[in-house]
């Protein structure tokens, strides 16, 4: 597989942005170890386009008529390799050349059909959806892998989603452009897609998980036998008798939750801490939403049922940072065979300011959706995230955007990172 080019732009005309976009695309697509053929292109734009959507597709699809499948949606930030646009009109392309028999775009108003066998797919999907967590669940079940990845849409404006297929229209749609608005839409891909994907969390445990023992409905009563609320005033170290500080504490804490049977391990139960003081990838993060003093309980916005593994967590720069490059790590290590060709490590070992995308690296493209509240300052700085990316992962194409919430495999996440890749192999 040949690497996927890729292009990004910001202008306050979104035509002047779509022709730097297109002509960065062309360039690419000219040069050898670039795809020349791509049939998919993945299109992401800021939400200061939201309004232009179908404007955009259009041009873009006119000026790219060997394209015949788009798939793609709106974040109030975008991301592409070493950089992100947040709060500023931009948009974000790259083109994949993949088999036309291993993949399909799909929509809510033209859903997976039964002809296709998935084996895992990318999810673009709107929050306001109605039962979205049984949807989503109801989705990864009808692939082979039970593997989804992607996010929820974020917008100021309105909330969009991009699914063309074949002719520039999926069958079904009617008179539809291919800019949609609620439910799901995607691209599924079969077994012969070689991806790796990864979750980085952003919060880090103040304490070890506990085991939820009595609840009802979103508010946990009691952790371990104990009252919830002493347990997290505990380990808050703060006092309801000083209201004040305990607001301030309890507004900027957390919880980790992971489900029975996410933690069913082969060997005993697998706990949502790590030895290492981390969360695990099968622990979702939650607001809490309110205290019942009555009770000794904590409301949290999620479904509790007895078993459930919780921690009580906060966002933390430095364990955000350590986590992500951890994954990036864990790709590397994973494409990477024990004895490298000479062109792997010339590439590998390649300065920054020599470094450019390679198939020796084993990645033909990524995607990266990181949820709205990770992304510029809470790493560092402007684009810190995706350069932390770049560092680790090494130079690749990539694209993405950041959500209102991620998905991966069956759950809907908080205040994490999907990253996704398309080997070379």
């Amino acid at each position: 597989m040949k690497l996927f080019p890729y292009g990004h732009a910001t202008h306050p005309k979104w035509p002047m942005a779509a022709g730097l976009v297109l002509a960065q695309l062309r360039a690419q697509m000219a040069l050898h170890g670039y795809a020349s053929n791509p049939t998919l292109a993945l299109l992401y734009i800021t939400d200061h386009y939201a309004s232009q959507a179908q404007e955009i597709l259009d041009h873009l699809s006119a000026e790219l008529p060997e394209i015949t499948d788009w798939s793609g949606t709106v974040g109030v930030g975008i991301a592409s390799n070493n950089v992100e646009y947040f709060d500023e009109p931009a948009l974000a392309v790259m083109l994949c050349e993949l088999p036309t028999d291993q993949y399909r775009v799909f929509s809510g108003v033209a859903p997976l059909g039964l002809g296709f066998d998935a084996h895992t797919a990318l999810i673009h999907a709107d929050g306001e959806t109605p039962d979205l967590a049984e949807l989503i669940n109801e989705m990864s079940l009808r692939t082979d892998s039970g593997y989804l990845f992607g996010g929820l849409s974020a917008s100021r404006g309105p909330s969009v989603q991009f699914a063309v297929a074949g002719n520039g229209n999926i069958s079904g749609h009617g008179a539809a452009g291919g800019v949609f608005s609620g439910g799901l839409s995607g691209v599924a891909f079969g077994e012969g897609i070689g991806l790796v994907s990864r979750v980085t969390q952003g919060c880090l445990p103040l304490a070890r998980a506990h085991q939820v023992t009595a609840s009802e409905r979103n508010v946990v009563t009691e952790l371990d036998g104990e009252p919830a609320l002493d347990v997290m005033l505990r380990e808050l170290k703060v006092t309801l008798a000083q209201p004040e500080q305990a607001l301030k504490a309890v507004r900027a804490t957390l919880v980790g939750l992971m489900s029975p049977a996410d933690s069913a391990g082969i060997a005993g139960d697998a706990s949502a801490v790590s030895r290492t003081g981390n969360f695990g990838s099968d622990v979702i993060v939650r607001h809490i939403i309110g205290l019942d003093p009555a009770r000794r309980g904590v409301a949290v916005s999620a479904e509790l049922e007895t078993g459930m593994q919780l921690a009580f967590c906060q966002r933390n720069v430095q364990a955000a940072k350590a986590d992500l490059m951890r994954v990036c790590a864990e790709i590397r290590e994973e494409l990477e065979p024990q004895e490298l060709p000479i062109e792997a490590v010339m590439a590998l070992a390649a300065s920054e300011a020599e470094a450019a995308p390679h198939p020796a690296r084993g990645i033909a493209g990524a995607i990266y959706v990181s949820c709205s509240g990770r992304g510029g300052p809470h790493f560092g700085g402007p684009s810190a995230e995706l350069q932390i990316v770049r560092r680790a992962l090494g130079d690749v194409p990539l694209v993405g955007f950041f959500a209102g919430g991620e998905i991966a495999r069956n759950h809907l996440y908080g205040y994490t990172g999907v990253l996704t890749v398309f080997t070379t192999q």
